[in-house]
């Protein structure tokens, strides 16, 4: 089984699951190293000056953000601390929605939610109200200091946890500037028919067996053959753990019973804290974002 990269516990009113949060993905593609040809020793990365070419000790670097072309604002370490979500090892469920309803470009990331200790008849309950309902959570989660907006989804017999992109994360294809031809297109019944066969002819079902990187099997192939041949250069490398933590449960019943009880009592509270969050946002500035 992978290895997880992160615990904490699922917050479903006052009910906490404990859970560990493992990638259900990994990436494709060949990871060349940079290597000193004469020495075989890595490679590693300068701070470089672009206007000077000469190489800037770390004491001298600042972090700057650009809000125009050759202006920066800078940061210092202290304000970016300062602004960092506290991690809070909880995916804060929020909100319960049609899945149907989260935009597919919204998805970024989907990682697998395993149950800890004592807290697997709590996560299955979770997983089989979510079945029954037809609904997902949306949650937000701290991992590694990024805040993320996440949905929580069944998943046969396990829990997923797909991260997903702030909207303001994804453009609109209104930048697109699609042209009167694509937007109103006039299509001949001839037209329709004739790639609407074409498509019914290549019809075919998901079979992720068939579907292969084919330059990352040549070039694995490759390494295999050198290996055989004894032509390898020995590199170290260092791995580093992270520490983690994990979170207790407590009776099921009663805190299920104590967030229904409360439900009513704090859907005034919130709404009023939402309505004074919306007002102390109006006049702020949006930040900026990075072309591209």
């Amino acid at each position: 089984m992978a290895r997880a990269i992160w615990k904490g516990a699922i917050s479903f009113g006052l009910v906490h699951i404990p859970v560990s949060l493992v990638s259900a993905t990994s990436s494709s593609g060949i990871d060349f190293d940079w290597l000193d040809q004469r020495s075989m020793d890595p490679v590693g990365y300068k701070r470089i000056n672009k206007v000077t070419g000469k190489e800037v000790a770390s004491e001298h670097i600042v972090k700057g953000i650009a809000f125009e072309k050759g202006r920066y604002v800078i940061i210092s370490e202290d304000e970016i601390k300062a602004a960092l979500p506290r991690a809070t090892q909880t995916i804060d469920i929020f909100a319960f929605l049609d899945s149907t309803e989260i935009p597919l470009l919204n998805i970024a990331k989907p990682y697998f939610l395993s149950p800890d200790r004592r807290g697997e008849k709590v996560y299955a309950l979770l997983r089989e109200t979510l079945v029954r309902t037809g609904k997902v959570a949306l949650a937000h989660v701290v991992v590694r200091t990024k805040q993320s907006l996440a949905a929580l989804m069944p998943l046969d017999a396990a829990l997923a946890l797909i991260i997903l992109r702030w909207p303001a994360e994804v453009r609109s294809i209104e930048q697109l500037d699609l042209k009167e031809e694509v937007r109103e297109v006039k299509l001949s019944s001839k037209e329709l028919d004739m790639a609407k066969r074409l498509v019914e002819d290549m019809a075919a079902s998901w079979e992720p067996e068939e579907y292969h990187n084919t330059f990352e099997e040549q070039i694995m192939a490759l390494v295999d053959e050198k290996v055989d041949a004894g032509e390898i250069q020995a590199v170290e490398a260092e791995e580093l753990e992270q520490e983690r933590q994990s979170a207790d449960v407590v009776d099921l019943t009663e805190l299920l019973k104590r967030s229904l009880g409360g439900k009513q009592r704090g859907a005034g509270k919130a709404a009023a804290g939402r309505t004074a969050g919306k007002s102390a946002g109006q006049g702020s500035r949006a930040p900026r974002k990075k072309s591209g």
